[in-house]
This record gives structure tokens, sequence and C-alpha cells, in this order.
């Protein structure tokens, strides 16, 4: 008699029983669910497991597709896999390193081939889409760690090796794609076949690979958008990086280990000062022409400790900076526009009184007494105490806000009088050649800890909010980004480290029967390949006491 596991299904409500050992896709098909594009992998007790994955105990599963965000990272890893095995095969001596995500794609580069053409990236293209049209299972075995090791080593992966020589763990989770090795972090999807829709394209010294559009993904993101400004300065902190010799966690974790990150620190908070100071002087020299600084980025990119940081290197000048924040400037509550739901939208730009925002403005840049607003978040009003502004010989304006590079904020300003900067932690190190550290999850430590300290949220709050923020993000912060006369990056090559002791505990108090588990494992799983880093020698003015507290700035 076969014994049959109660499964309850979440994508249809339903209850079903299961022979013992069903793979994930046999229980879709039993539980009959339909998803919008084929099944990637599955939530299975509120972990991301592939569809190979087998069930001996009753479970709760959820089916995800590319529309789900571990779903879209499943295919973007699957993805690189087929690339990485693509440029082995047809360049055998080629060495892909996987730089940083650009233009909704990644952009990688490969050594010891030569020049990359168009010619060459057609070839590896073609090699990608031979596998894809295959239908090659992509395949997952855990093995000792020594073992790991040694092949990781034998194929040419010595980054992976020695992060997973040091991980402590007795066995290791390998990869492997007809024959070909290598390591991820995150499940696979089940075949190459599931790949057909991607680019590759040339792209500067090295190659784009194109993924889905979020939006339909049958379609690939026009890839040709190049983000050239975000470009340089990915590239010129991936150089600084590696002169550092902190490329690849692994690296980090070695500096960490012979006591030397204090050095690291020091270095890493010099180059932050070095670059605001370089924004001060690239604006003290069009000093006649701009008087307003709008400054703009994504959630807990730090975006407040840069306002204070820029100010003092402007005062150092000569300036007279005032600083306004334009959560000030929002449309009194019952104006404000709402969602399809009927949420209010407070993420919108048409929640921003635009035009009053230009009126004082330009009444201040024209030497009149302005009355400023301060909105009050409990009775969702503009308030008026008193507080007035009357700009004298060489003030400026430093505003900041999520909407500060949109045009249409500041559309009535002359454009001669504006200078922008945008503000983010594009983060350099990456956790292996094949597998980047995001940026996001980078400020999503930042704000776990900031939102615990400061506001008083559980992990589940924050990590329950933040895909509704990252929407608003892509809506209504980055496609502006190129606007900026300067880009700011925020992160620190020290910072996850240290952020590992603040946001570990609270990622490990996330139930497993809560739907933030599975976000909360994989950030622990991510951070389990770091080394903690102490916190004292970090200064007061730095951007991580935003986040940590002991900051000689007021917010």
């Amino acid at each position: 008699m076969i014994e049959m596991l109660e499964i309850i299904c979440k994508n249809n409500n339903s209850k079903i029983l299961v022979p013992f050992g069903s793979t994930m896709k046999e229980v879709s098909k039993f539980a009959g669910v339909k998803t919008e594009f084929p099944i990637l992998g599955a939530y299975v007790n509120n972990k991301v497991q592939n569809i190979s994955y087998k069930v001996f105990m009753p479970k709760t599963v959820e089916f995800i597709d590319i529309n789900n965000p571990n779903g879209r990272r499943m295919y973007a890893l699957s993805l690189m896999f087929v690339l990485y095995k693509a440029v082995k095969d047809v360049f055998p001596k080629g060495d892909l390193h996987i730089h940083h995500s650009m233009a909704r794609g990644y952009y990688s580069e490969i050594k010891n081939i030569g020049a990359l053409d168009e010619e060459r990236v057609m070839l590896i293209k073609d090699k990608m889409n031979e596998l894809i049209k295959s239908d090659i299972p992509f395949l997952n075995k855990t093995i000792k760690t020594e073992e790991a090791v040694d092949i990781f080593r034998r194929v040419g992966l010595e980054s992976k090796a020695k992060l997973v020589e040091t991980s402590k763990r007795l066995f290791v989770d390998i990869d492997s794609l007809d024959g070909t090795i290598n390591h991820f972090y995150s499940p696979l999807v089940p075949s190459t076949s599931y790949l057909k829709v991607f680019d590759l394209i040339q792209y500067d010294k090295g190659l784009l690979l194109v993924m889905p559009s979020k939006k339909d993904p049958n379609k690939i993101i026009n890839g040709r958008n190049k983000q050239s400004k975000m470009f340089t300065v990915f590239q010129e902190y991936e150089e600084w990086s590696r002169i550092l010799g902190t490329s690849y966690v692994s690296e980090l974790n070695e500096i960490v280990k012979a006591n030397e990150y204090n050095k690291l620190i020091q270095v890493s908070e010099a180059l932050h000062e070095k670059r605001y100071s370089q924004i001060a002087d690239h604006i003290f020299k069009k000093r006649a022409e701009i008087k307003i600084v709008f400054l703009a980025g994504p959630s807990s990119s730090g975006k407040t400790t840069s306002c204070r940081r820029l100010a003092t290197q402007l005062s150092v000048l000569g300036f007279r900076p005032i600083q306004l924040s334009l959560d000030d400037y929002f449309l009194d509550r019952e104006l404000t526009p709402r969602k399809a739901d009927g949420e209010y939208d407070f993420e919108s730009i048409d929640a921003i009184d635009v035009e009053l925002f230009n009126t004082q403005m330009n009444d201040m840049l024209e030497g009149k007494e302005v009355s400023l607003p301060r909105f009050d978040f409990i009775t969702g009003k503009k308030i008026y105490n008193g507080k007035t502004i009357k700009a004298q010989d060489n003030v400026i304006f430093i505003v900041e806000g999520i909407h500060a590079l949109n045009p249409k904020l500041s559309e009535d300003i002359d454009r001669r009088n504006k200078y922008n900067i945008f503000v983010s932690a594009l983060t350099q190190i990456s956790i292996d050649k094949h597998n980047l550290i995001s940026s996001s999850d980078n400020r999503l430590l930042r704000r776990l800890v900031r939102d615990f300290n400061y506001r008083g949220y559980s992990a589940i709050d924050t990590l329950s909010r933040w895909q509704s923020v990252r929407s608003g993000e892509e809506e209504n912060i980055f496609p502006y980004q190129e606007n900026a006369d300067s880009i700011f990056n925020s992160s620190l090559l020290y910072e996850i480290g240290v952020l590992k002791t603040y946001a570990k505990p609270l990622l490990s108090e996330v139930p497993q029967n809560d739907v933030a588990y599975a976000e909360a494992n994989r950030m622990l799983r991510f951070l389990a390949n770091f080394q903690t880093i102490d916190d004292k020698s970090i200064p007061p003015t730095s951007i991580m006491r935003e986040f940590l507290g002991g900051s000689s700035f007021e917010y």
C-alpha cells in the first residue's frame, strides 16, 4: 500500500493527498495548479524550493512563476548558468565575471579571450539558444564540503572554493548543467527550456544579459538603454574594490580574520568624504548659477546623511546651506491620489503639492520671504507654524526626497539653477564571480535595522512592505536616475559584516508559519557567508550611523 501525504496548496486553497516522495512538479499536477507563466519553483513550508524537491511529510506549498520575485531570481540565476556554460563551450579558456545588474540586465566581462566584439557575442548567444532548445535539466547534488572545494578548484572556481572552505558547513550543494559544475545560492529552474526569453548584446568591454520584462515576461527589456552614468559609477567602484583586494566575500572575510578591518573602514569612509568634497567643488565652480541641489535615491540609500555631509562640505566653501524635505510638501490627505486598490498612493509625484513647491522655490530665489510648511502625518495636513525663510547671500537650498530628480517636480524652475544628485547603495562586492549581491538586498538590511531601531517595526513588518517599496522605486525613482549631475554610491565595503550583527537576530525571529519567512530565510543564508565586523570604529558622521545609531547628525 502506498503511503499518502496531505498537502495544502495555497494557490487554489485545496487539500490533496499525494504519494510519499512526490516531487513538487507532480504535486502541482495533482493539485491542478494553473499559473500565468510556467511554474519555476515553490514555497514549501515558506522555503523556496525547486520543483524536483520531494515531499516526505505533510507540507504547505505555493507554486511560483516568473512574476514572483523569487521566481524571477531563479530565472536570472539559471540564465547566468547557461551563459557560463556557453562561454566555456565556445571559449574553453574564457573566464566569465558577472559584475553587476545594469539596464534591466546583468553586465559581464570575459577574460583570457581578447577583445569581445559583436561576432563573438553572437557565438555565445547562439550557443545559449542551442542549450535552451535542448531542454537540459539543472541538477543539484549535496556533497561533503571538502569534496566540493576540490571540485571547485579543479574547474577554476577559486572564489567559490575559498568561501565554501571557510563556511564551517559539513555539506554543500553543487549545481550542474550537462556536466558543467557551478554553485548558485538560490534554487534554479527545472531545465534550460524554461529560459526562452532573453537577449545577449555587446556592452562596453563586455556583454549584457538582458532579462524578460517584468510587465510582460514574454518580451525582453530594451537592453540598448545604456544608463551610462550609472555604469561609470559601478565601474569606478568595482575597480576601487579590486585595488583594495575586496572584490569577493572570501577576500573580505580574510581581512576580517586578519583583524585588519579597521583600516578598511577608515579607507571606505575617507572615500565617501572625498566624493562629497568633489561634488561640493563641482557645485562651487558653478556657484553663479546653481541655487538648488536636488537629492534623490531609493529607500535606505543614505539620503539624509548625504544631505548633512554635503551641507558640511558646502559650508566649508562659503555657502549657507538650507535643507528642505519634500515630505513637507505632501498634498493634504483628502487630496492624495489613490491606487487601484483604494489605498493612498503616497509614492506618486501627484501626492506632492508641485505648484506650491515651485512657487515657493522661485519666490525664495527672487529674495522673497516665504512661510514654509511642515506636514503633520497624524492629521494629514500641512501646518504653517511661523517658520519663514528669506534667501540671503551665498544661500543654497538642498532639497531631499524620492521625487527630487523627477522633472515634473521642478518644471517651473530654471534648469541652470539646479544641480541633481542621485544617491544609492551600489554594492561593489560580490559573493563570487557568478553570484552578485544586489543593491536592494544591501538596502533591505539597512532598512531592517533602521526600522527596528527607530520605528519599532519588526522584521515581519519590514519584509512585508519591501516589495511594495521596490515597486514604488521602479516607478518613481529609477527612471530619473540618469538625470543626475552626480551619482553618489553610498555603499561601504565593510557594511554587510556590520549589519549582520544587528539583522541576524531580527530575521531569526520570523516564524516559519509567516509568509515573510521565505525572505527571512534567504537573507539569513546570505548573511551566513559573511564574517561579523565590529562597529566601534565607525565614525559618528558615517552613513552607517543613520541605521545603526550613534550619529552626530540630527535626523
